[in-house]
């Protein structure tokens, strides 16, 4: 199953999740939104991370996905965690939240600037935006004739014209970029 498969990817060491849940610094509490969370591997770290009073949204536009992550996390006993089924470029949480995820979706999303803008409304004061994608690839390569990727400097712009600061730019990822933002006028 597609699901599975996202999770083991997810998970494998080069994948360096350990990395990228101690650079997100989640607290005891905090509300997420895994965008794009396919098999739900992140949002089942996070829902750790946050704990039982946390709340953990995993979103995404497929419906077997969600349906997965629901069944995934009620064996776990992660009851924090809540699939959300969204339309392609529509968000609709039930709350604010502290953090927004995305790994490896953005290059999905054809209006980038407007969809990054809309996010905004979903963010509570000082919350964060992160964004892990792919960089890019040889043209013979999957990501290369597919366009899987977003370039990082294309993001930034993307995101600074959607009214996002960046504040940080981690580079421990062998084959993406990892960016994190505030809303502009936030002090994180």
């Amino acid at each position: 199953m597609k699901a599975r498969m996202f999770n083991r990817r997810a998970a494998k060491p080069e994948s360096k999740p350990d990395e990228i849940l101690k650079a997100l610094g989640l607290e005891e509490g905090d509300r997420v939104a895994d965008i794009g969370s396919g098999g739900g591997y992140f949002s089942f770290r996070f829902a750790e991370s946050v704990g039982s009073q946390g709340r953990v949204y995993a979103v995404d536009t497929q419906a077997d996905m969600s349906e997965f992550v629901q069944g995934e996390a009620k064996q776990r006993g992660l009851e924090n965690v809540e699939p959300v089924l969204v339309e392609e470029d529509a968000l609709d949480l039930p709350e604010r939240v502290d953090l927004i995820f995305m790994r490896n979706v953005t290059h999905h999303i054809e209006d980038r600037v407007r969809y990054f803008g809309n996010l905004r409304d979903s963010l509570k004061p000082g919350g964060r935006v992160a964004i892990i994608e792919y960089t890019g690839g040889s043209r013979f390569s999957f990501r290369g004739m597919f366009g899987h990727f977003v370039p990082k400097p294309r993001l930034i712009g993307e995101m600074k014209e959607a009214g996002f600061n960046i504040e940080e730019d981690l580079d421990f990822l062998p084959e993406q970029s990892f960016t994190v933002y505030s809303l502009k006028g936030d002090s994180v």
